[in-house]
C-alpha cells in the first residue's frame, strides 16, 4: 500500500472502541441487539462497541446484579490482523495489523509490533519486541533483532519507505531511520543507529553507524541463519 491509500482507509474507518464484558445475574430472554453474546441465563460474556454495552447494561440494572468491561481499544481505526491467513509461525503477544504482508516460514516472536502496510519476507525472524513501522519492507531470511525499531512512514505522507534487502542481520535495539535501505547480505551491530543507506555485504556499527568492515566468512559463520527455527511442522 502507498501512504495515501492507508491514509484514506485510517481517516474514512469507522472508529472502534473495542470491548468485553463479563456479566452476572439474572440473562434470560434479555435482547442484546446487535452485540455477541455467549453464556447462559446466569452468565455472560458481551463483545462490541463500548457505548452499546454500556446501553445495553444500564437499561438492564435489575436484572445484571455484576459487571467488568474490558475495554481492548479506544477509537481505534485499523482492526489486527487474521493471523490464521499467514504460513509463518507467529508466536503469543506478537500485534500485527491489517494490511500487512507476511511471507511463508516467516517467525514473528513474543511482542513484535508490525504496523500497517509493513511486508516481511520469506523465513525473516522479527525477534521479541521488534517495532516494524509502518510500510517497512523487509526482505528474505533476514533476522530482525530483538527490541529494534524499523522507522515507519506514514507521516509525513511523502516519506520513503526503509527497505531492508535479502539476508540481512539486524542486532538487538538497532534503530534503521525513515528512507534508509539496507542492501543484501549486510550486518547491523546491536545498538546501531543508521541514518544512511547501506551498500551490500556491509558490516555497519556505531551511534551513528558507520562502515567497520565488509561481511566476510568470520561474519557469515557468527550471523548464520537457522533453517530448522523456521520450519512449521
Amino acid at each position: 500500500m502507498d501512504t495515501q491509500e492507508i491514509i484514506n482507509l485510517i481517516t474514512n474507518s469507522k472508529k472502534k472502541t473495542i470491548t468485553t464484558a463479563y456479566i452476572q445475574g439474572n440473562l434470560e430472554n434479555l435482547d442484546f441487539g446487535d452485540l455477541e453474546f455467549f453464556g447462559n441465563e446466569s452468565f455472560g460474556i458481551l463483545f462490541g462497541e463500548y457505548e452499546n454495552i454500556l446501553k445495553i447494561i444500564q437499561s438492564n440494572k435489575e436484572k445484571i446484579a455484576k459487571y467488568k468491561l474490558d475495554v481492548k481499544a479506544r477509537n481505534s481505526a485499523i482492526p489486527l490482523a487474521d493471523i490464521t491467513k499467514f504460513n509463518a509461525r507467529i508466536e503469543p503477544g506478537a500485534i500485527i495489523r491489517e494490511k500487512v504482508k507476511i511471507g511463508d516460514g516467516a517467525v514473528i516472536m513474543m511482542g513484535a509490533v508490525i504496523n500497517i502496510g509493513a511486508e516481511i519476507g520469506k523465513k525473516t525472524m522479527v525477534d521479541m519486541n521488534a517495532v516494524i513501522g509502518g510500510r517497512a519492507i523487509i526482505g528474505e531470511n533476514c533476522h530482525i533483532g530483538a527490541g529494534a525499531v524499523i522507522a515507519g512512514v506514514i507521516e509525513p505522507p511523502s516519506a520513503k519507505p526503509v527497505i531492508i534487502e535479502n539476508n540481512v542481520m539486524i542486532g538487538a535495539n538497532a534503530v534503521i531511520l525513515e528512507g534508509v535501505k539496507v542492501g543484501e547480505n549486510s550486518v547491523i551491530a546491536a545498538g546501531a543507529v543508521v541514518i544512511e543507506d547501506v551498500p551490500p555485504n556491509s558490516v555497519v556499527a556505531g551511534v551513528p553507524a558507520k562502515i567497520i568492515k565488509n561481511v566476510d566468512k568470520q561474519t557469515k559463520q557468527k550471523t548464520q541463519i537457522v533453517d530448522g527455527l523456521r520450519q512449521l511442522r
